[in-house]
């Protein structure tokens, strides 16, 4: 087992990492830029080292910043978070090169990932079902044109290099195609460098499913059931929970069973989650994050699985403590994220938190780096909270977060604790028949109202 890890990362999800190291024994070292200087991370970890000024891309991207803070502080391996470096194959390589360990997949398999062709490419061969569409890139509108006519619209066109809904554009009808292309390859040019695009069929009212998986790196794998993480706007998720309402034992077994044999085949090692959209009982492959998510909580829930000890463990070149037929739910569990921004329009609201209490009880937990008198910078993502919830059953779990929510004092910024509000007092919400288009037309209606 290491003796000290850096955590590469902010926030709860510093803070996350830094609670499952203390349990494991580990010493732990927060990174943290000047706007950061206070941040409960910062207070919580065994030593702390400042990084750069304000800017990500000045501080928690600096690489080499952060390999000389491993250096100055000695530590043996680095803990990623999510966002940020989490996914950056370089940044493993480098710390490779340094002789520092990487609290992750290897590079190979974080490229393979990354790039949405090779992947789908990837998951097709290991017998993952995937959306119809493209073989690999499209350069041209012409090419496009012929893809599209021949799997039928509507149709979707994706950046290779895409993330958080970027790069991302629908075409309904032929004569939406010509737009939808170019507008597709220009985001994506200026958000990643890349403007490569692939098509892929686009389905109507599919759900968002996402597996969780963990692998030992040496060819044995497992999966922890599914996420459904449906409700979401403009491609980012706000309410998440699991199991999913739409998924019955059998399936849940089937496509777990699919992708823990496809990354034990690969010989992955350490927390992914393989996600898709599901229509009509059939899945559809979308992407592999090879990372933590922010709602891995909901899994750990159910499964009373620590992700992030496990991550370390395997990391330090130690099993798993489980085998898949240890692996069983308990109950359900839901996570909502908290954001620091002012509806109806969702404007980020950085600022001094005057008041907090978080809610607790049975059932309740809540991930967090906030603390009264804590000043919200306006530089990095708007997350400031994760609320989590169980209960033996959906319904119980349901009525717990209504309770949670209504403990919760966050005074100082507005937050999206009223969205939350408004969702439970949906019939759809509350008896899980909602698809990813959901949301966003929930909001239209209340915004024509």
């Amino acid at each position: 087992m290491f003796s000290k890890i850096l955590i590469a990362n902010r926030g709860e999800i510093a803070l996350r990492v830094i609670r499952a190291a203390k349990e494991l024994g580990v010493r732990t070292v927060a990174v943290h830029s000047t706007a950061d200087a206070d941040a409960m991370h910062v207070r919580m970890a065994d030593e702390s080292i400042c990084i750069g000024p304000p800017s990500g891309a000045q501080s928690y991207l600096n690489v080499p910043n952060i390999i000389a803070a491993c250096e100055i502080t000695g530590a043996e391996a680095v803990h990623p978070g999510y966002g940020f470096l989490s996914e950056n194959a370089n940044f493993v390589q480098v710390l490779e090169d340094h002789d520092i360990t990487f609290i992750g997949p290897s590079a190979e398999h974080i490229r393979m990932m990354g790039d949405k062709i090779t992947a789908k490419d990837t998951m097709k061969k290991l017998g993952v079902p995937c959306v119809p569409g493209s073989d690999g890139g499209v350069d041209t509108i012409a090419e496009a044109h012929k893809v599209a006519d021949e799997m039928g619209y509507p149709v979707i066109v994706k950046a290779t290099a895409g993330g958080g809904g970027r790069g991302m554009k629908l075409a309904k009808t032929k004569d939406d195609l010509d737009e939808a292309f170019s507008t597709a390859r220009s985001e994506s040019k200026a958000a990643f460098g890349n403007d490569e695009v692939y098509i892929e069929k686009y389905l109507t009212l599919p759900r968002h499913i996402e597996v969780q998986v963990f692998g030992d790196g040496r060819g044995r794998a497992v999966h922890l059931g599914e996420r459904d993480c449906s409700l979401q706007r403009r491609h980012q998720k706000v309410f998440e929970e699991a199991p999913g309402p739409s998924i019955d034992e059998k399936t849940r077994e089937k496509i777990g069973k699919v992708c823990a044999d496809a990354i034990a085949d690969i010989k992955y090692s350490g927390a992914g989650t393989i996600e898709f959209l599901y229509e009509n009982g059939e899945f559809y492959f979308i992407e592999m994050n090879t990372r933590l998510q922010v709602e891995h909580p909901v899994t750990e829930t159910i499964y009373g699985v620590d992700l992030v000890k496990q991550q370390i463990r395997v990391a330090a070149g130690e099993e798993m403590t489980f085998k898949q037929e240890e692996l069983s739910i308990k109950g359900h569990a839901i996570e909502v994220r908290i954001n620091a921004e002012k509806l109806p329009n969702f404007t980020p609201c950085p600022g001094k938190i005057t008041t907090f209490h978080a809610p607790g009880g049975l059932g309740v937990r809540m991930d967090s780096a906030l603390y009264a008198g804590y000043s919200i910078p306006p530089y990095y993502d708007s997350l400031i909270a994760k609320l989590i919830v169980s209960g033996i059953t959906r319904e119980a779990a349901l009525a717990r977060l209504r309770r949670a929510l209504g403990e919760l004092i966050v005074d100082g910024v507005d937050t999206t604790v009223p969205l939350f509000d408004a969702l439970l007092q949906e019939e759809d919400v509350l008896t899980g028949n909602y698809d990813i288009h959901w949301l966003e037309k929930w909001l239209e209606k209340q915004d024509s109202e």
